[in-house]
C-alpha cells in the first residue's frame, strides 16, 4: 500500500507541474484551420416543382406562322388587312350567295320571246330582293324599251343590259366616302354608329376601327352603350387587337358623358378617328330614340359629328325601311352600313334604302370574319349579283 500510494503522489505531482508549466508559457494552441462559408447543398427539385416546371413547358404554345406567340403577347396589335380591294376579294362569297337574282334574271331576259307573263316574273323576282317597287317598275320599264330595240338578244347582250340598269339604280355617282379625318385639323372626325337590337352594331364598330387602323388611321373607341357590360367589353377587346383606345364608363351610367369624354380623349390624344358605340334601341321605343338625340347633341359640344351611319341587317328587307326612317328624323342618317349581306339573296336592299333615305350604303358586311367589312363598291356589287 505504501508503494502504491508513493507512486500515485509522483503521477499527481508531475501533471500539476506540467500544468503550471504549460500556463506560464502564455497557453499557446495549435493552429486551427482557416474559417469557410459553409455552402448549401444541393438538393433536387421537388417534386410540385417539377410538376409546375413541365406544366409551363406543355402550356407554352407554339409559335405561328409568323413566327409571332401571339398567346404570350395579348396586347401586340394586330396588322389588318387593307381596306382597298376588300370587296373584290370576296366578290366570290357574295356572289354564291347572291346569284340566285343574276342568274334567274338573266335567265327570263335570255328567253326568245319576253311577253307580259316573262315581264311579271322579272318583277315579280326583282320584289323579291328587295329592290323596291318604284326601282322595280323603274327598271323594268327601261329593260322592256331596250329589248323592243334589240329585238333578238344574246345572253350577253341581255347580260349588258341587266348589268346596266342595277347599276343605275344603285347609283354610282353617291359620294360613298367616309369622313374619318377633319382636314381642318380642329380635332377628331367623329362617327356616331346607331341602328335597332341586334343588328351588330358593336361587332361592326370593331370591324370599322381594323378598317380605319388598316389605313393607318389613330382611333379612339367610345362604349356609349352602358346598358350591356359586355358590349363594352366586346368593344374594347376589338380595340386591344388592334392598337385603339377604348373609353368605357360604369354599367347603367350615361351613355352621353360616355360619348363626350371620348371625343375629348380623342382630342387630347392626337387622334384621327373616334367612333362612338349606342345601345340597340327600338324605333318605337321614344324614350330611347330621345336619349340617342341626347348624345349626339351633347357630342356636338366638341364639335360637329362628321358621321351618323345606321346599321342595318339585310336579311330584314323592307322591314328595316321603316326603322331607317325613325333613325333618319331623330339623328340625320349620313350613311348605311349593310350587315349579313353575304347570307341573303335580298341584295336589292341595297337600292331601295338609298332611295328611302336618300343617302348612301357606305359599307357591308360580307362574313363573320374581322376584315370582311369592306367599302361599299357599287360596280363590284352589281358583278356579284350577278355572278360575274
Amino acid at each position: 500500500m505504501t508503494i502504491l500510494a508513493i507512486v500515485i503522489a509522483i503521477v499527481v505531482v508531475l501533471a500539476v507541474s506540467g500544468a503550471l508549466f504549460l500556463r506560464s508559457r502564455g497557453g499557446r494552441q495549435l493552429p486551427q484551420p482557416p474559417a469557410t462559408t459553409p455552402q448549401p447543398p444541393v438538393e433536387a427539385p421537388q417534386a410540385d416543382e417539377r410538376d409546375a416546371q413541365l406544366e409551363t413547358a406543355v402550356a407554352r404554345p407554339e409559335p405561328d406562322a409568323l413566327g409571332a406567340d401571339t398567346a404570350l403577347q395579348p396586347d401586340v396589335a394586330e396588322s389588318p388587312a387593307p381596306a382597298a380591294g376588300r370587296m373584290t376579294r370576296l366578290r366570290a362569297r357574295l356572289a354564291r350567295s347572291e346569284s340566285t337574282l343574276g342568274k334567274g334574271l338573266l335567265s327570263l331576259l335570255s328567253r326568245d320571246t319576253l311577253d307580259d307573263e316573262t315581264w311579271e316574273e322579272v318583277e315579280d323576282l326583282l320584289l323579291t330582293a328587295d329592290v323596291g317597287v318604284t326601282a322595280t317598275t323603274e327598271l323594268v320599264d327601261s329593260l322592256r324599251t331596250q329589248a323592243k330595240v334589240l329585238g333578238a338578244r344574246t345572253q350577253d347582250e341581255a347580260r349588258r343590259l341587266l348589268r346596266e340598269g342595277l347599276l343605275n339604280l344603285v347609283d354610282p355617282k353617291l359620294d360613298r366616302s367616309l369622313a374619318t379625318v377633319r382636314s381642318d385639323g380642329s380635332g377628331p372626325a367623329v362617327v356616331l354608329v346607331v341602328g335597332v337590337n341586334g343588328t351588330g352594331k358593336t361587332t361592326t364598330v370593331g370591324k370599322m376601327a381594323r378598317l380605319l387602323v388598316a389605313d393607318g388611321r389613330h382611333v379612339v373607341l367610345g362604349a356609349a352603350d352602358t346598358f350591356r357590360a359586355a358590349a363594352a367589353d366586346q368593344l374594347e377587346t376589338w380595340g386591344r387587337r388592334v392598337g385603339a383606345t377604348t373609353v368605357r364608363g360604369p354599367e347603367g351610367g350615361d351613355p352621353a358623358s360616355v360619348a363626350f369624354d371620348a371625343v375629348k380623349e380623342g382630342a387630347d390624344l392626337g387622334a384621327d378617328t373616334v367612333l362612338i358605340d349606342t345601345a340597340g334601341r327600338l324605333h318605337t321605343k321614344t324614350g330611347l330614340m330621345d336619349e340617342l338625340g341626347k348624345v349626339k347633341r351633347v357630342v356636338e359640344k366638341h364639335g360637329p359629328v362628321d358621321e351618323t351611319l345606321l346599321v342595318l341587317d339585310a336579311t330584314t328587307g323592307q322591314n328595316g325601311m321603316v326603322q331607317a326612317r325613325v333613325f333618319a328624323e331623330v339623328v340625320a342618317i349620313t350613311g348605311v352600313v349593310l350587315t349579313k349581306l353575304d347570307g341573303t339573296a335580298k341584295g336589292g336592299i341595297v337600292i331601295s334604302v338609298q332611295r328611302e333615305l336618300g343617302v348612301p350604303v357606305k359599307l357591308v358586311g360580307l362574313g363573320e370574319g374581322p376584315d370582311d367589312l369592306a367599302p361599299f363598291e357599287p360596280e363590284a356589287f352589281v358583278d356579284a349579283l350577278l355572278g360575274d
